[in-house]
């Protein structure tokens, strides 16, 4: 797989255009997103939100788990 760039754009808190409540969750979510892409994530706004949801405990890890199963970040 080839490798895709992500846009963040700090003074906007957004990530591929997805919103983040404030800069620490916003690096979090980056972090989490670069380390997945070195194991061949390919990152999608679903994915990403479903990243920052958990990040902000609106999900749970089974909750990610079972997204990653069903490939509901795929878009």
């Amino acid at each position: 797989m080839p490798y895709t760039p992500i846009t963040i754009d700090r003074d906007a808190l957004t990530i591929m255009g997805v919103p983040f409540p404030d800069l620490e969750v916003l690096e979090s979510t980056a972090d989490a997103i670069g380390t997945n892409m070195f194991e061949g994530y390919q990152p999608t706004k679903k994915g990403i939100e479903i990243i920052r949801d958990y990040i902000l405990g609106k999900i749970t890890f089974k909750d990610v788990v079972r997204a990653a199963v069903d490939e509901s970040y795929v878009e």
